[in-house]
């Protein structure tokens, strides 16, 4: 019973040596789930592309991929006075700080990154406060802008964090070193041009893993093929088939995050029509599920299940045997699977 991810490896890290080629000095990003291929399988990836530096969600995730990437460890949420410990090989971790008492609460010595309030408003160092920062006791490596996707107001990002470089350089305070998020491979090059004694790193997740969509592919295991007739009764509330068809029992439910769905931004009509149409569907128990079968996207028969999904396969389309496996769509970065396959 198995949920896989099969990957096409050469395409896959061949994307990844065009990435490091357009982002010099890229910093790997592995956290959350690893984008569907598990955090320590990517920090050997991080490894295998040669990078010094590798940047993780927590502390936590810190010390869970020590032993699997040899090099140093950028911990990307910003440290909290008074957290709890966590057992991390100090000589290696880079942590975030984006408050004052942070960077006053951290023992002597301890290496930091220190994050700046962008136009994200998210969190960071507020340039008002730069001038008294507590940082004589520590190495800061550098400072962090997490910058927004979007910018509908037409401001550059270019500009953003030149107002930034020069505050610090203002401030008396290291610019040797920049890590970015969200910055396109122009705009990394005319900060170079700009800046050019800051050296400026982009720090890229989705992008490095995801961004070849081609090299991967998704696909769940049949486990059982049930015929049903026109009316007749299934499932746990126990509903009336449609029409006379299939139910196929398939890898993928819950736990693995199918069936779940993270907000997302809606602009334009069109988008915001098909929103409608499917929420006005889901109000009559008709929800299409991300599984395919010859070529057709199949209806969940019920909500998925913890561990399996419960498809309705219409009587025109010949059922697949026990055994075979659907084709899905699914995000990667809310997916656990069952197993990732190197092909």
């Amino acid at each position: 019973m198995t949920l896989t991810m099969y990957v096409d490896g050469d395409r896959w890290r061949a994307h990844q040596r065009g990435l490091l080629a357009e982002f010099p000095g890229l910093v790997p990003v592995a956290k959350g789930n690893g984008y569907g291929f598990g955090n320590r399988r990517l920090a050997e990836e991080a490894a295998r592309l040669g990078s010094p530096l590798l940047a993780v969600g927590t502390a936590d995730e810190a010390a869970a991929m020590a032993d699997a990437f040899p090099g140093d460890l950028l911990v990307l949420t910003p440290y909290r006075a008074g957290e709890p410990e966590v057992e991390l090989p100090a000589d290696r971790v880079v942590r975030t700080v984006a408050h004052p008492e942070a960077l006053a609460a951290l023992p002597a010595g301890a290496r930091v990154v220190v994050e700046c309030m962008t136009s994200m408003r998210r969190h960071g160092i507020r340039i008002g406060d730069l001038a008294e920062l507590p940082v004589g006791h520590l190495k800061v490596e550098g400072f962090a802008l997490h910058l927004p996707l979007d910018r509908p107001d037409g401001s550059d990002p270019v500009d953003e964090v030149t107002g930034w470089v020069r505050a610090l350089e203002a401030a008396g305070l290291p610019t040797g070193t920049a890590y970015l998020s969200h910055l396109a491979a122009k705009d990394v090059q005319r900060l170079a041009e700009r800046h050019p004694d800051t050296e400026f790193r982009s720090r890229i997740g989705t992008r490095l893993w995801l961004g070849d969509v081609g090299a991967l592919s998704s696909r769940a295991t049949v486990l059982d093929v049930t015929p049903i007739g026109r009316g007749e009764r299934y499932g746990y509330r126990q509903h009336k088939a449609p029409s006379a068809g299939h139910l196929l029992v398939v890898a993928g439910g819950t736990a693995h995050g199918v069936g779940l769905e993270a907000p997302k931004y809606v602009n334009g009509i069109l988008p915001r029509a098909k929103g409608l149409a499917r929420a006005g569907l889901a109000t009559m128990n008709r929800t299409l599920s991300p599984y395919t079968w010859q070529g057709k996207q199949l209806w969940f028969a019920e909500p998925p299940h913890m561990q399996v999904s419960i498809l309705f396969l219409p009587g025109e389309l010949k059922a697949p045997a026990v055994g075979d496996e659907l084709s899905l769509t699914i995000r990667h970065t809310t997916t656990h699977f069952d197993q990732v396959v190197e092909r």
